[in-house]
This record gives C-alpha cells, structure tokens and sequence, in this order.
C-alpha cells in the first residue's frame, strides 16, 4: 500500500476496479442473479473507494508529540468485510432443503475483496483475483454442466384396478436406475395395494428429464390411478 497517493493512482484503481466489477457483474447478469451488474459494481467500487479513503488519511509524518489519539485505518475495510456478511445472507434463499444464492454471496464476498485490492494500490493481486474469478465464474460453470449430483425425491403411486404388488413396483424403480431409501404401503382387502410411498434418490446432471419419461411408462405399463413425484433436492 503506498503512504502517498497521486490522482493517477486513484484514477488507475478505480478504473481497474471498474473492469474487474463489470466483468465479474456481467456473468452474475448473464446466469440471472439477483446480484447482477450493478450490484456487483457497486459493492466492488464501495471496497476500492474505502481503500483508497485509507490511503489518503494515512499519516506520512509519525505521530505528534503532543497526540495520544491513534487512528487505525485498517478498521475501515474491515468494516467493510463485515458489512458484507449481512448482503451475503440476504443473498442466501432456502426453502426446505433447496439453497440458492450461495454463489451470489460468494461473489459480494469476491468482489469486495478484490475491490480492496485495488483501492488499497495492489495492482497484480486485484488483476490476479480478477483472472482466477472469471475461471471459477465461467470455466467451472461449464464443468459442473456435465458432473452428476446426488438428488432424492419422495414418490406417491396410487393404483387402480389391477393393482401391481409392492414387489414389483420396488423391482421397477430400482431398474429404472433409482435406489429406494424406504417405502411404505397401504393395503385394501384381499390384501391389494391401495398406496405406496417411496423415497428415492439417484445421481444425474442437471436439468434431468429422465424421472419425467420414467413416470409416464410407469403409469403405462401398470395402469396406475395417479403418481406424485416431489423432489427433495
């Protein structure tokens, strides 16, 4: 961090921050984020602006004789950092077991790091920042399209006339490629399955149409009343 800042300095950082904060914004704009271009530019220029403020109010000369009070800059980006914990969570949605915007409040988090980068006059570190958050934001966004994850979903089979045993339907499922964690049923007279419950899991990529074209041959080659298919995650 240099003591002394010139206009050309902060002219450079904060149009290093800007490039930085409108590349990182434009991938969050381009996935649909609720942190998009804006939001990322401003938390990213925030964090800069605070720097540079410290660098200005930096003592050059020592500290006075005859002063006993200390001013310890380095609580402005911290401050900073703190403050960013209460936009991350806000970022941060869940419903059940579903999460969203894990992503989103990493990317505050990044930026406002990087921010403080090149406000505090850390050229090759905000550039290098930059550089590695385009990889993660773009590159890995590819790779992960094709890892498979882990997902699990509570199904609900109904049957009609004719009704299929339990057996046969558990056999069904697991030969589809679906592993029953459970199951429950409810059974009629002569011992007729009326209802059964599973729960199911499995590993596919996402989006996965699979259980959609598995549910429509089930109700078809058992005639089923109605079938229910909550996923979990």
């Amino acid at each position: 961090m240099a003591l002394e800042v010139s206009w050309q300095d902060i002219a450079l950082r904060l149009l290093l921050t800007v490039i930085g904060g409108v590349l990182i914004g434009m991938n969050r704009e381009e996935h649909g984020q609720g942190a998009g271009l804006r939001t990322t530019l401003l938390v990213c220029l925030a964090a800069s602006l605070s720097m540079i403020q410290a660098n200005l109010l930096l003592g050059v000369a020592g500290k006075p004789q005859n002063s006993f009070v200390v001013l310890d800059l380095m609580r402005l980006p911290l401050g900073i950092l703190s403050g960013m914990g209460f936009i991350g969570a806000g970022a941060i949605l869940r419903k059940d077991s579903l999460v969203r915007g894990v992503t989103t409040a990493a990317t505050l988090w990044f930026v406002t790091v990087m921010g403080l980068c090149f406000g505090g006059g850390q050229i090759g570190l905000g550039l290098s920042a930059l550089l590695l958050g385009m990889i993660i934001l773009g590159g890995l966004k590819r790779i992960e399209k094709h890892c498979k994850q882990h997902h699990q979903a509570t199904l609900t089979i109904i049957t009609g006339k004719n009704a299929p045993s339990e057996i046969e339907l558990i056999k069904t499922i697991t030969d589809a490629g679906y592993k029953v964690i459970s199951s429950s049923a409810v059974l009629g007279k002569g011992a007729q399955l009326l209802e059964m419950n599973c729960e199911v899991s499995w590993h596919a990529r996402i989006p996965d149409t699979q259980p959609f074209i598995f549910l429509k041959e089930l109700v078809t080659h058992f005639s089923l009343a109605e079938v229910d298919w909550k996923v979990a995650r």
